[in-house]
């Protein structure tokens, strides 16, 4: 029987009855958004996760960065479980959570950083469950969707941090630009040092750039040992490291 919990240093994420359980991907987004949040140049105070799943995005950022974490969830089960894994967290009181749909959210607050890990896939390996593929594709949550929102919610200064399949990478710069959303950062990451690219985060915003770093990271080198850069990325989650 699979683990109901992922044990982490200072929290614990119990996923057995959300719909999508912790993930490599969704480690590495939140602690690459904290990564990034807890920059001094950027005098951030408010945070929105759109799809919140299990809650783990916003521990993730809340062990490395001080603000306000709201988010949002439309699956119930997710939802509840989420509540529960925040309660029992250092940080319950600064993170909130709302159950629904953020395409119905009336919450007029506007925020400095909005981030999600978006069912981005688009009818790509659909199963026979109807709520993995709510979770996953983007049955209920299109891409225009997600940046329509974000262009509303969004400070005029502030960030938008996407995962997604790297295949997509092109097409959201693309519609991003109808919102006037630019990229400003964009992590290409590969399973391992020898396959191609498969993820990419992707930090949007306001000002349009000239240039922009493109960093590639690596998960894995061979006999599933984790890169260097993993491991300085995670160090601070992972009890293994």
């Amino acid at each position: 029987m699979p683990n109901p919990y992922f044990q982490f240093k200072q929290f614990t994420i119990y996923h057995d009855r959300s719909t999508l359980k912790v993930s490599t991907d969704s480690c590495l987004l939140g602690a690459w958004a904290a990564h990034y949040l807890q920059q001094k140049e950027f005098d951030y105070s408010n945070v929105l996760d759109i799809g919140a799943g299990t809650g783990l995005l916003m521990l993730l950022v809340a062990q490395q960065y001080n603000g306000t974490i709201d988010g949002i969830e439309v699956d119930y089960n997710s939802y509840e479980q989420a509540i529960e894994n925040i309660n029992s967290s250092p940080w319950k009181d600064r993170l909130h959570l709302h159950y629904g749909d953020i395409k119905l959210f009336d919450n007029t607050k506007t925020y400095d950083c909005i981030i999600s890990n978006p069912p981005f896939f688009e009818g790509d390996l659909k199963s026979a469950d109807p709520i993995k593929n709510k979770a996953k594709h983007d049955d209920s949550l299109r891409l225009d969707d997600l940046l329509a929102i974000a262009d509303k919610k969004l400070n005029e200064k502030g960030a938008l941090i996407l995962l997604l399949p790297w295949h997509r990478s092109n097409y959201l710069l693309t519609q991003a630009a109808v919102y006037n959303l630019y990229p400003a950062h964009w992590l290409q990451v590969r399973q391992s040092t020898t396959h191609a690219f498969f993820r990419s985060i992707v930090l949007l915003q306001r000002q349009q750039l000239a240039t922009y770093p493109i960093e590639e990271l690596s998960i894995f080198v061979k006999n599933n040992h984790y890169t260097p850069a993993f491991i300085q990325l995670l160090q601070p989650y992972y009890l293994k490291f």
